[in-house]
């Protein structure tokens, strides 16, 4: 997931760079929910983790 998240950040780098601004706009907001999604993911499975010991 965070692989995928830094991907669609990379070309909206890439893409605002190369002035295709919708393109990096939209690459920008799902690199986020993508980061968010895996920083919920990773929150969970600590918890889990811990309530297993």
């Amino acid at each position: 997931m965070l692989h995928y998240a830094i991907v669609f950040l990379i070309i909206a780098i890439i893409a605002g760079v190369l002035g295709f601004g919708g393109i990096a706009g939209a690459a920008t907001e799902i690199a986020k929910i993508l980061f968010f999604i895996f920083l919920v993911l990773l929150v969970i499975t600590l918890i889990a983790g811990r309530a297993v010991l």
